[in-house]
Parts: structure tokens; C-alpha cells; sequence
């Protein structure tokens, strides 16, 4: 396994100037590799692709839907009955009325739950719902080849260059490439 510090960045331009900084420090092109990582849940890990077998967020998606269904259901049952009361008097407004808001109401319920789990806030930005920690961010990414003596002095370089997210990993290295790059794994954070 070889040691690599790897940082990300906003743009292209921003990780070739890291480069550069690099090449004025020591570092030689065969120990410099960038990269873009894609956004989270589209690195094709399935067959259909995506990154997991479900979306972490719809996992109460069909409770949300039902209880929606429910309400809606009801609340359109009283809509018709108020309007055939001033107006018709007929069993095909209460028909639709109701399939209308059992419709209305399973999307909005759907919804509900998918946005916070139905406590009326978004998920925590460093954990999936589940409670893993989140992946990487998407962007260029710069991964460096270094040795024990070397690393300290990468983390810097890329620091200043304006890289987000300095990361220490084991991994191989073959061809001036970072060769078992998994864009899934956690960022292991490296301390400057």
C-alpha cells in the first residue's frame, strides 16, 4: 500500500495550479494525479447504477404517503360535502373530491417525509440518515504519491493552493495514478 494526500477542488484551473505548486516543491508528474469525482449516488456501483441500493431518504417515503393519502382523502370529503351542499347534490363530487385529495395528499406526504423524515428539518450535513458518515464531495481531486517524510509537506502545498478537505490514504498507486480510488470511502481528514 502506498501513503497519499489528496485534497479537492472547486475547478480544473484551481487543481492545475496546485500541481504546479506541487512541481516547485519536489514533486515529480509520476507522484501527481488529478482527477474529477462525480456527485454522490452516481459512481454506478449497481447494475441500474447509483451508489446504493435505496435512497437513504425514502425509507419512510410510503408512511408519509399513506397518513398524506388518509388526510387528504378526508379534507377533500369535506371540500365536496360543503360545495354539493351549496351547490350539487351529487355522489360523483364526493368521488372526486376525494380521489383528489388522497391524490394531492400522498404526494405532499411523500414529501414530507423525504425532506427531513417528517421532523420539519433537513438531515445532518456530515451523516446519511442511516447515521454513516457521508461521503466526498464532488470536484478535482489532486492525489500525491508520498513517503512518511514527504506527506506533512504535500498537505501544506495544497492548503495554500486552496484545497478543500486535505485527506490522508492508503491505497495503490500504479502508473502515476491513484489505481483503487473509492469515491464511497469517507474522507479520513489529515491533520496540518
Amino acid at each position: 500500500m502506498s501513503l497519499i494526500v489528496a485534497s479537492r477542488f472547486t475547478t480544473f484551473d484551481h487543481a492545475e495550479a496546485a500541481i504546479d505548486k506541487l512541481h516547485n516543491h519536489g514533486f515529480v508528474d509520476e507522484d501527481l494525479s488529478l482527477f474529477y469525482v462525480n456527485p454522490g449516488g452516481q459512481h454506478a456501483r449497481f447494475a441500474v447504477g447509483g451508489d446504493r441500493y435505496a435512497d437513504p431518504q425514502s425509507r419512510w417515503t410510503s408512511l408519509g404517503a399513506g397518513a398524506g393519502a388518509a388526510g387528504g382523502a378526508i379534507l377533500g370529503l369535506v371540500c365536496a360535502l360543503v360545495f354539493s351542499w351549496l351547490f350539487l347534490r351529487s355522489l360523483l363530487v364526493l368521488a372526486v373530491a376525494a380521489g383528489v385529495g388522497a391524490y394531492v395528499g400522498t404526494l405532499l406526504g411523500a414529501l414530507w417525509q423525504t425532506r427531513g423524515g417528517g421532523r420539519g428539518r433537513p438531515p445532518d450535513i456530515g451523516h446519511d440518515p442511516d447515521g454513516t458518515p457521508k461521503a466526498r464531495e464532488s470536484g478535482v481531486l489532486v492525489a500525491v504519491h508520498v513517503s512518511p517524510q514527504t506527506q506533512q509537506n504535500a498537505a501544506q502545498v495544497l492548503e495554500q493552493a486552496g484545497g478543500m478537505e486535505v485527506e490522508r490514504a492508503n491505497g495503490r498507486w500504479q502508473n502515476g495514478q491513484w489505481a483503487d480510488f473509492d469515491p464511497t470511502r469517507t474522507v479520513e481528514p489529515m491533520r496540518l
